[in-house]
């Protein structure tokens, strides 16, 4: 992350200490979407992500001080705490609520309006092939994918994040994109009809 985005998050959490609610306001919008994905993607609830995204804004409201810009960025800051709170859930058992839990009708999009809605019935499966494919790796696996595959977090960063090395972060990584094109492969081929596995004949 550049010098000049650290150099803004550490204004920005200057006036945060100093009680200015418009520079957390500020912090909050350029940053929740991203903390949200994460705790969603790691625990598959959207309940269990909006609160431990309001518990991380709370958390740096508290503890703002706790950031220490000489080991990592906030971002990277930020992803630590949400992966500390699912942790939590999980050894609490908060995550018995069903990978498939309903959410809001929102967050799908409108077929009916799409110029070709087959093509957006095929986005949406893929999609949720992916996501299905992601929540089915272990924990280790499943965090380093979320925050450098799916977020854009630097190694230094996802490391931080992580509390390990930035050797760890590439192995692991390598590992769980491996295992994702694994899971992506049996889900195709065991969904594909036993007709199409015969060779296809080019009728002119």
């Amino acid at each position: 992350m550049s010098n000049s985005i650290q150099d803004h998050d550490a204004e920005l959490l200057l006036l945060i200490q100093n009680g200015d609610e418009q520079a957390f306001l500020r912090l909050y919008q350029s940053r929740q979407a991203a903390i949200y994905r994460f705790a969603l993607h790691m625990s598959g609830s959207p309940v269990i992500a909006e609160d431990i995204t309001q518990e991380v804004f709370l958390a740096l409201i508290r503890d703002s001080i706790g950031y220490d810009p000489e080991k990592g960025s906030l971002s990277g800051y930020l992803f630590g705490i949400a992966r500390k709170l699912v942790l939590r859930s999980l050894e609490r058992g908060r995550l018995d609520i069903a990978i498939n839990e309903q959410e809001d009708e929102g967050a799908f999009p409108d077929l009916s309006s799409s110029s070709d809605p087959l093509a957006e019935l095929t986005h949406r499966e893929t999609i949720e092939n992916l996501r299905r494919a992601v929540l089915a790796l272990p924990r280790r696996y499943r965090e380093v994918v979320l925050l450098c595959d799916i977020e854009e977090v630097d190694y230094a960063d996802a490391a931080a994040a992580l509390g390990c090395p930035i050797g760890t972060v590439r192995s692991r990584l390598h590992r769980a994109r491996a295992l994702l094109l694994e899971k992506l492969h049996h889900e195709r081929t065991s969904r594909m009809p036993l007709g199409s596995l015969k060779p296809i004949r080019c009728v002119i």
